[in-house]
């Protein structure tokens, strides 16, 4: 069985008008839900093995602000697929992932990211800013995986685990 950890990038920011979507960068509360959110995953025990990203400004930044927290030391990708990715062409990121890694973390953008977690699950989350959702693919190799191959076990929202975990409300 396979591991995928769903996440979209944290907040942007829209301040800087004359910046490409591609281009722009966290937000100050982008900068807080990261590290925030990468905690979370080693408060859960979900530390991946391999990690993919988006090579826009905000993953990036994103990326670079969980694996801190987390400590992750693995390698991280960057996948240009990722940017825009339709939800077939993140299905061919996914595919692609090596079956050494039984734990993946992908951080990416919507709409894709929901599309991509109905796609595996039949379940319809919405995907905010920073949202991690945990699928349980029953799948040998990530080549394998198809529509409906895959089980959403946690879905985890910065906002409602600020207020759970520290009684915050990191939406604001």
């Amino acid at each position: 069985m396979k591991t995928l950890l769903l996440m979209r990038h944290a907040k942007s920011s829209w301040s800087d008008s004359s910046l490409s979507d591609f281009e722009r960068p966290l937000n100050e509360r982008g900068r807080r839900a990261a590290p925030f959110m990468g905690e979370l995953i080693v408060r859960e025990g979900l530390l991946p093995d391999h990690v993919v990203s988006s090579p826009s400004k905000r993953t990036k930044e994103t990326v670079e602000l969980v694996v801190i927290a987390s400590e992750y030391t693995g390698d991280i990708c960057f996948d240009s697929r990722i940017f825009e990715a339709t939800v077939g062409e993140l299905m061919e990121v996914l595919v692609d992932l090596p079956d050494t890694a039984e734990r993946a973390l992908v951080v990416g953008h919507n709409p894709a990211s929901e599309q991509i977690v109905q796609t595996l699950t039949g379940a319809m989350e919405a995907m905010p800013t920073a949202a991690l959702a945990v699928i349980d693919l029953k799948v040998d190799s990530w080549a394998n995986i198809a529509p409906g191959s895959g089980e959403l076990k946690r879905f985890f929202r910065p906002r409602d685990e600020a207020r759970r975990v520290h009684g915050v409300d990191e939406g604001k």
